[in-house]
Parts: structure tokens; C-alpha cells; sequence
């Protein structure tokens, strides 16, 4: 699907706020609210929009450690590699994941309440796994900057 003026000015809007209704949307984006909410239900089915979801506050519900962890393996092995991947799908406190290029060959994003926490998980996760050659923790001081808009999503 080639992305529209209409379309890329919808997705802005919805990514500032999902939870806005269907009118608000589009008055916003200047449609009638019927031709919004078709262009809403296009983008879904398209694929555009995989899912709505809530942004919760880590720091409001008591995590408030954030960590950067780059993962290395002893060997690129994909049944190996699967098994890291099925244990971090399962774990709470990995946020994200994301398989990458490089001398590093995972990088997770992990919200813990303490220390005491980070420990649990690391020694329930990560030194269990036999593929895990080590692994470098970054705590984040603050977050600077939290966006999940997508900017420049015209197409050509």
C-alpha cells in the first residue's frame, strides 16, 4: 500500500495519541469522520497499524531501572540461537530484543525494580544459557528521549 498525505498525517496523529476518538482524528486530519475511520480500518488490515497499545509508566508501577544489555555468543548457532530468543520471549523483564549486526549478537532492553532484580533475572536467564559467552550491562541515568513516531513515512 502506498502511503497517502491523508494516511501519513492519520498515523501521526495516532501515534501522539491512540486513544482519541474517531471525530478528534478527523477534525485533525481534516475528513469527515466516516472517511477517517475507513482509512483507519485500511491501514489495520493493511498491515500499516499492527496493533494499538497503552504506554505504561515504568516508573509509576516501580521499575525503575532501565537497561541496555549487549549480548555475545559463544557460537552463531541458529537452534542455539532460538533457545536464547524463546528464554527472553519469555521474560518479563526484557522489554525488547533485537537480533544484531556486529561483534555483539543480541542488544535487550530490560526494566527491573532493583538490583536485587537484575541479579534474579541475569542468573536465571542469561548465565544459564550455554551459548552465552558474556554479556555488557548499560544502566540508563535517565531517559532523554522516548518517541515512537515515525517521521518521513511519505513515499516517493
Amino acid at each position: 500500500m502506498k502511503l497517502q498525505t491523508l494516511d501519513i498525517r492519520i498515523l501521526t496523529e495516532l501515534q501522539r495519541n491512540a486513544d482519541q476518538t474517531n471525530i478528534a482524528l478527523a477534525e485533525k486530519v481534516g475528513l469527515s469522520a466516516p472517511a477517517c475511520l475507513k482509512r483507519v480500518k485500511k491501514l489495520k488490515s493493511e498491515g500499516i497499524i499492527e496493533r494499538v497499545v497503552a504506554v505504561v509508566s515504568s516508573t509509576a508501577i516501580g521499575k525503575r531501572l532501565n537497561m541496555v544489555v549487549e549480548i555475545y555468543m559463544k557460537n552463531d548457532d541458529l537452534a542455539l540461537s532460538n533457545v536464547f530468543i524463546n528464554a527472553i520471549n519469555e521474560s518479563p523483564e526484557v522489554k525488547q530484543c533485537y537480533k544484531v549486526t556486529g561483534e555483539v549478537d543480541f542488544v535487550l532492553i530490560v526494566n527491573v525494580a532493583d538490583m536485587f532484580e537484575y541479579e534474579h533475572f541475569c542468573k536465571r536467564v542469561l548465565y544459564s544459557h550455554s551459548n552465552m559467552k558474556k554479556f555488557t550491562t548499560l544502566i540508563s541515568l535517565r531517559r532523554t528521549k522516548f518517541d515512537l513516531c515515525q517521521e518521513g513515512l511519505l513515499a516517493d
